[in-house]
């Protein structure tokens, strides 16, 4: 897997994500963004060998002499992200999977999950990266270097690369978010990127594994994503059509005009009782059109940060 991944260059990766954190950044007003970051407390010498990254470039130019800012950080933050890269994920399944103007789901929190790690490394916090389907398919290290942020954005580049019929078909997250509760470092954020769709099928066990997040101390955002026009108000052309799911192959050829009404209650009913377990869990429960952009992404994520400081 290694080699693979060495074989594939991360640039559009990072610069997506650079692009977004820096929009989303300058958009915000000051006040709020103000002390998002580790505080700075004073200076001191520079040492003959250590990194120019955190040079006072200014003060020396006053001075003459090299010093080094010493920052206090505000946070002992591990964030891990967990993303759901079953098949459901690449729904729509007539658009491109890689295409950041016009996503399908996988495409969509891949980006938004690059945008968060730029983030993090930013902040100079740790983070980890999982993948999730009806196994745990990968889980990295929890580092902070930017060679660890490279190889997980080098992850992401092949993930939205790869033919779909590399995607698992079956999901079942629940165990798996079990396992991740206990495998994770402690009083960890974790951050959840998926379609909800397996949880549909048993909401009950899928609300025990985020409690069970909860019970091991760990903050949790759970991102659902979705194609809101297509998965939840079904709008397609009044004629019949054959739908099939992707994971179980099971087929239907319905009119989506006659049962819109009846799937929007079902579904409905089921989200909303997993985003009411999330409100009395202190969960965040983020509802995310992959037609909106990415602020609907770092807006939340960007608070919860805020609030763990």
């Amino acid at each position: 897997m290694t080699n693979d991944l060495e074989n594939i260059s991360y640039g559009s990766i990072e610069l997506r994500a650079k692009q977004v954190v820096e929009g989303f950044l300058s958009g915000l007003h000051k006040s709020p963004f103000h002390g998002f970051s580790v505080e700075f407390a004073d200076y001191r010498a520079y040492n003959s060998g250590e990194s120019t990254r955190f040079i006072d470039w200014k003060l020396f130019a006053r001075t003459d002499k090299l010093f080094i800012k010493n920052y206090q950080q505000e946070t002992n933050l591990r964030c891990t992200i967990a993303i759901d890269d079953s098949l459901s994920m690449c729904f729509p399944f007539d658009r491109k999977s890689g295409d950041f103007n016009n996503p399908n789901k996988i495409t969509f929190a891949v980006y938004a999950a690059a945008a968060i790690l730029q983030m993090l490394y930013k902040q100079r916090d740790a983070f980890s990266l999982g993948l999730m389907s009806d196994t745990i398919d990968f889980l990295s290290d929890t580092k902070s270097s930017i060679s660890h942020k490279k190889f997980l954005f080098t992850l992401l580049e092949k993930l939205i690369r790869q033919d779909r019929k590399a995607f698992k078909e079956n999901t079942d997250i629940s165990p798996l978010l079990h396992q991740l509760a206990t495998q994770i470092h402690k009083r960890s954020l974790v951050v959840i990127f998926t379609d909800l769709l397996s949880a549909n099928e048993n909401t009950d066990e899928f609300i025990k594994s985020l409690q069970h997040l909860k019970f091991a101390k760990h903050e949790v955002i759970l991102f659902h994503v979705f194609d809101k026009n297509l998965e939840e108000n079904l709008e397609y052309k009044n004629r019949p059509y054959k739908f099939i799911d992707a994971e179980t192959k099971q087929e239907l050829k319905v009119n989506p005009t006659e049962i819109r009404d009846k799937y929007k209650e079902i579904m409905t009913s089921c989200f909303e009782k997993i985003h009411s377990a999330c409100n009395n869990m202190q969960i965040d429960y983020v509802e995310c059109d992959i037609n909106k952009g990415f602020d609907q992404i770092l807006i939340p994520y960007f608070y919860k940060r805020i609030r763990m400081r």
